[in-house]
């Protein structure tokens, strides 16, 4: 894991408006042949119901083409012969022809729908799933959004696909084959003579498609630039008001609102012109074989049934030329999102090499010896550490951002594989539990404290599944979070708004702690855990912190020095290395870093 890019946290963020991402943007997948195979593999076990779909696609494709030729034999043999039997008939055949043609197309709908809809829960799935079990590292490089695109615009640009285009686009191609052969049975030389209309259609149908796709995926680009600067906006609503920065703000909205327009003019000038233009060469078409098929049938070589057959399946071919240039865009972005979920699909799970599960203990003394790691290769973060933690024992580790203090803990979870060296608890490697049994003996408190959707009592209840709501109250009151949740009003049953956004950030962080002492756990892990809290609150939960690291191996990460007197043991971590260790006050004897550090924070002097 030497090679892994800087946590988040350490990583610069972009103050502009509008990021690189571009929701719902049309792109061109670089595989399409491996696109298609993997996602003929979900729709391998339906192979059955897919052949039913095509026979019926073919059938009513033919049903189709019938129409025209029933047309034309009623013209020709009954209308023109005054014979209103055989015209009862043929009518009655025609209306049994188009609701059998609208039955089966019905029919073949409602299966590939079921049919891809199944496949797709299973895609679905199976991306959620491995994302689950994706390194920590890869969060990292890859932000939530794109992943959250990933579940969402590219799995429905697949389902339009799918659900919608195939059976449309192979009807589409089996149409247009049907009426050229027809066609060509009825009379060859007419149907030659319509040939030379079709590329003119071709051509421009596919001028036009392409100056619309160019269009549209130019507005799709405007769009999404315009929705991240207003989810930029509305997040950063505060810090715009502070700063007073509406009008910038605004300004930036009207610019972007701006482009969307021009771009949405464009594509949608280029759109409407598609469907009067595929109206004049279809009447181009019709025009080319009433001059032509008049000439010939007043010379007797073809009848005026055939012609009329001949004009309805001119006006018919129009319609399978527009929805197959349609259906581009869509079969393109459903090729180029199945590209992007493969890709995630087929990125390692997080490696964990130990077979051992069920312990039912961890504990003992943790042990850090010469550990190296590295996000970066050559750019080591933690370099040549070591260090022991006794059982029982609080450890604080203080030092400058960016001192490598998180980094510490995210080795000893196992968020990151050290580079060289080793850790044990109890002189066992850390490499020899599975990762599961040693996050579930490690409790942890973020600075970043992440609540759940739902209602206080389940976000309680996230430390251990299990617990009774006694239990989870007994925990609120050691966190001295009791008092405030019942005066919430629907007390544990409060619901809590995305992010826990009807709490204060304090409040955020009781409930966290909460969580974790309801977890119990042997080693506990606090990284900033009081740093959004008031003074007075901070003294009560440092009480109730320091009764649940009693008997614990305990990890303390502080800003606030006042937060860790009374650790048994301070780190003073300096760019990777530990540049000083002792009590707290055997570190203010030394007058060095750490003297340093404090006084900077209680007495107003300078580093």
């Amino acid at each position: 894991m030497s090679s892994q890019h800087n946590t988040v946290r350490d990583r610069p963020k972009s103050m502009g408006f509008g990021g690189p991402a571009i929701p719902g943007r049309i792109e061109k997948p670089r595989n399409s042949a491996m696109a298609v195979n993997r996602l003929l593999e979900y729709l391998s076990p339906f192979r059955f119901r897919l052949w039913v779909v095509f026979f019926l696609v073919v059938f009513y494709s033919m049903l189709g083409l019938a129409g025209p030729y029933l047309m034309g034999v009623a013209i020709e043999r009954f209308i023109g012969q005054k014979n209103v039997s055989g015209l009862e008939i043929i009518s009655l055949t025609l209306l049994l022809v188009y609701l059998s043609y609208n039955l089966f197309q019905l029919i073949a709908g409602w299966i590939i729908a079921k049919v891809s809809q199944t496949a797709l829960k299973q895609l679905s799935g199976d991306l959620f799933r491995h994302i689950q079990t994706l390194p920590v590292s890869y969060f990292d490089r890859n932000p939530a959004g794109g992943l959250m695109s990933r579940l969402t615009n590219d799995v429905d640009a697949i389902n339009q696909a799918v659900s919608q285009n195939v059976t449309t686009m192979l009807a589409s191609v089996l149409s247009l084959a049907g009426i050229i052969v027809a066609m060509f049975l009825l009379d060859a030389w007419l149907a030659m003579t319509s040939l030379l209309v079709i590329p003119l259609m071709l051509w421009f149908t596919q001028f036009v498609a392409r100056y619309t796709r160019k269009g549209f995926r130019e507005l799709q680009k405007q769009l999404g630039d315009l929705n991240a600067v207003m989810e930029e906006s509305i997040s950063g609503l505060k810090v715009i008001k502070v700063f007073r920065r509406n009008a910038e703000v605004i300004e930036t909205f009207r610019n972007h609102n701006n482009d969307v327009f021009k771009a949405a003019v464009y594509a949608n000038n280029y759109a409407m012109i598609l469907m009067p233009l595929t109206n004049v060469l279809g009447n181009l078409f019709v025009i080319v074989i009433a001059a032509f098929g008049g000439w010939i049938a007043l010379k007797g070589l073809v009848t005026v049934g055939v012609i009329a057959s001949f004009i309805m399946y001119g006006q018919n071919f129009i319609q399978p030329l527009r929805q197959l240039a349609t259906m581009y865009n869509t079969i393109q972005s459903a090729l180029a999102g199945s590209e992007r979920i493969f890709e995630i699909l087929d990125i390692p799970s997080e490696v964990d090499l130990s077979d051992e599960t069920g312990a039912s203990t961890i504990s003992g003394t943790v042990s850090f010896d010469h550990v190296t790691f590295a996000y970066e290769k050559n750019f080591p973060v933690v370099k040549d550490m070591t260090f022991n933690a006794d059982p029982g024992k609080t450890i604080a580790l203080v030092g400058p951002t960016g001192a490598g203090k998180t980094t510490i803990i995210n080795l000893l979870t196992r968020f990151y594989e050290i580079s060289s060296g080793v850790i044990t608890i109890a002189g066992k490697d850390i490499r020899d539990y599975s990762k599961a049994d040693l996050r579930r003996k490690i409790g942890l408190v973020l600075q970043d404290t992440f609540l759940f959707s739902g209602t206080v009592l389940e976000n309680i209840r996230f430390g251990r599944l299990d617990a009774t709501d006694s239990e989870c109250h007994h925990a609120a009151k050691l966190a001295e979070a009791d008092e405030f949740i019942r005066q919430l009003p629907e007390g544990y049953n409060t619901i809590l708004s995305e992010r826990a956004g009807n709490l204060s950030q304090g409040q955020r962080q009781l409930l966290a702690i909460t969580r974790v002492i309801l977890a119990n756990p042997e080693i506990l892990i606090l990284d900033e855990a009081t740093s959004s809290v008031d003074t007075r609150t901070e003294l009560r939960i440092q009480k109730a912190l320091l009764t649940l690291m009693k008997g614990r191996t305990s990890f303390v990460i502080a800003h606030r020095l006042s937060t860790i007197r009374e650790a048994d043991q301070v780190l003073v971590i300096d760019k990777g290395t530990i540049a000083e260790k002792g009590t707290h006050q055997e570190l203010l004897d030394q007058e060095g870093i750490y003297y340093d550090l404090y006084m900077s924070q209680f007495k107003g002097l300078a580093i």
